[in-house]
């Protein structure tokens, strides 16, 4: 059976000449696009989406313009032996797949797709005619319509030079390119002049190293640490200090044989770990966040110059720890942190550092600051319980209490709290009247699950809700809501608490509420970040924060 305008046998030597070998599954592509394409209709400008990275891509650049190159060829590797033609503007086409079913008929053929014989079992010949004689019979066919994502090219956009690397790049990708930020999948050999740092090759600076004994008068490069076990530890010897008789006499009591040489030190392409890490922590603290200064062992610890929410740029911190001899470690994002609590700290791992490695960390760290401490700005909340059977006295109301707790130790004065119905209009009207009251917060509790009963959400939409999340990833507080109220001008934050608060101290709307009354923007992408740590172990006796949940 002939593969478009070729016998089998030229579309045999064409793949030969284009792939190294006729491998099966290039002949077996060729009868698969000439099958999506006879579909289409006449005149159609298409382009390709293939589902396996293996031959079947090759055969959509034999016989079609699509390409990788050209971007009218996309790859998306599901595994499945399956190739799309479809029209670049609607993405309207067809999608050819190999049908195990319809295969069967083809014992050979069967046996190699399936992977059931090993390879020098298999009859090449038989295979080769089973092939040919199958055409697209082993084929099955569907329309499809392709998601609009994948419509059009990605354009590069602005291209900027990498400063650490010196190549072009595509300036989306950050302060420096994808393989400086660690992603590259090789290692640069030094003795081809590439100094092996963008691929992990541990540098460390040329210094020379004396006996103890000969040290005396000398300087000390770095802080020597003396440990007694259950005891003591801290430094022997203090970067800067002439070494005298006694000094060394207590070096060699704590085992250090050898001292560094402070007549050789390294060049300029070198940075002490005291000089780094200080670079470092001026770009690292932002408002509310301090530091002290001289660093010690190339180490900074940061603390909060005000009681409030520490904000971290997670990308960021994860760009600067990607770059080899530097590390910066924080407590957790969005914890509340006390005025003049420790909340992280940074430090250059060798006692020298590379001016490469050096510049990588500083452009990983970007222009903003990596380390925040935000007031909590919102101070007046409402608290608005729903329930018939609390309004009407069936049962006893214990949120209002709870979530009044919650917010004052916080900071926040709670100036309304009202109980109603399970009545939409009631609920709407009652929001309504804590924004006219000037609640920049209102706490709803529940009425938040799928019970026919449970109209908090749909009261919130009448009262003016916008930018609604409703449900994280978190047990207990799945069915959290949080989102805007917007009512004559006013705008204020509303979180819907389930009821499940009732029943645990900690909730999800412990973990948002921070976030809320610092003002923070929360959106799904937060949400889906405290899936981790999300499943609280619901001890006998809580003692959150100081414990994984929510982290």
């Amino acid at each position: 059976m002939n593969i478009g305008k070729y016998t089998f046998e030229e579309f045999k030597e064409l793949a030969a000449a284009f792939h190294s070998y006729p491998a099966p599954g290039l002949l077996l592509g060729g009868y698969m696009v000439e099958m999506a394409r006879r579909h289409l209709p006449e005149g159609t400008l298409f382009e390709a989406m293939v589902e396996s990275a293996k031959c079947l891509p090759d055969a959509v650049q034999l016989l079609t313009l699509c390409s990788t190159g050209n971007q009218w060829m996309k790859v998306v590797p599901l595994g499945r032996y399956a190739v799309s033609l479809y029209d670049k503007y609607t993405g309207e086409g067809y999608r050819v797949y190999v049908d195990a079913a319809k295969l069967k008929a083809w014992p050979e053929y069967y046996a190699w797709f399936m992977k059931l014989r090993p390879k020098a079992e298999q009859d090449s010949d038989q295979l080769f005619r089973e092939i040919e004689e199958a055409g697209e019979s082993v084929c099955s066919i569907q329309a499809v319509r392709i998601d609009p994502k994948h419509l059009g090219h990605a354009h590069m956009g602005e291209v900027g030079v990498c400063p650490v690397c010196g190549e072009p790049y595509p300036s989306r990708d950050g302060g420096i390119c994808r393989g400086c930020q660690g992603e590259a999948p090789y290692v640069v050999d030094a003795r081809e002049g590439g100094s092996g740092a963008a691929g992990g090759v541990l540098e460390r600076a040329p210094l020379r190293v004396v006996p103890v004994e000969d040290a005396y008068g000398r300087t000390a490069l770095h802080d020597m640490t003396e440990i007694i076990p259950d005891e003591a530890k801290g430094p022997a010897v203090l970067a800067g200090q002439t070494l005298e008789a006694g000094d060394l006499c207590r070096l060699q009591r704590m085992g250090k044989f050898h001292v560094y040489d402070d007549s050789a030190l390294p060049g300029s392409e070198w940075v002490h770990e005291n000089d780094a890490v200080q670079a470092f922590a001026a770009r690292m603290a932002g408002q509310g966040v301090e530091y002290d200064l001289p660093p010690r062992e190339g180490k900074i610890n940061f603390r909060a110059a005000r009681t409030g929410m520490l904000s971290i740029d997670l990308e960021a911190l994860e760009r600067f720890n990607l770059v080899p001899d530097v590390m910066l470690a924080t407590r957790h994002h969005a914890a509340v942190v006390e005025e003049g609590r420790l909340i992280a700290g940074s430090r250059a791992i060798p006692l020298y550092l590379s001016q490469e490695h050096f510049s990588r960390a500083l452009t990983a760290l970007g222009d903003s600051p990596v380390l925040s401490v935000l007031p909590l700005k919102v101070k007046k909340a409402a608290v608005l319980v729903t329930g018939t059977e609390v309004f009407q006295g069936l049962i006893e109301d214990r949120f209002i209490p709870i979530v009044t707790g919650k917010l004052m130790g916080l900071g926040c004065e709670v100036v309304s709290s009202s109980i109603v119905p399970d009545d939409r209009e009631a609920i709407a009207q009652a929001v309504r009247g804590f924004l006219e009251q000037g609640a920049e917060l209102v706490v709803t509790t529940a009425g938040m699950s799928v019970d026919p009963d449970d109209v908090t959400r749909a009261g919130l939409v009448d009262a003016g809700l916008t930018d609604a999340l409703y449900g994280m990833p978190v047990l207990p507080g799945t069915m959290t809501l949080v989102g805007r109220l917007r009512h004559n001008g006013t705008v204020a934050r509303v979180i819907g608490v389930p009821a499940c608060a009732l029943y645990y101290k900690t909730t999800g709307f412990d973990l948002l509420l921070p976030r809320l009354l610092a003002g923070c923007d929360v959106t799904r992408r937060d949400l889906a970040r405290l899936a981790e740590g999300g499943f609280c172990h619901n001890c006998k006796t809580c003692t959150w924060p100081k414990c994984p949940f929510g982290k």
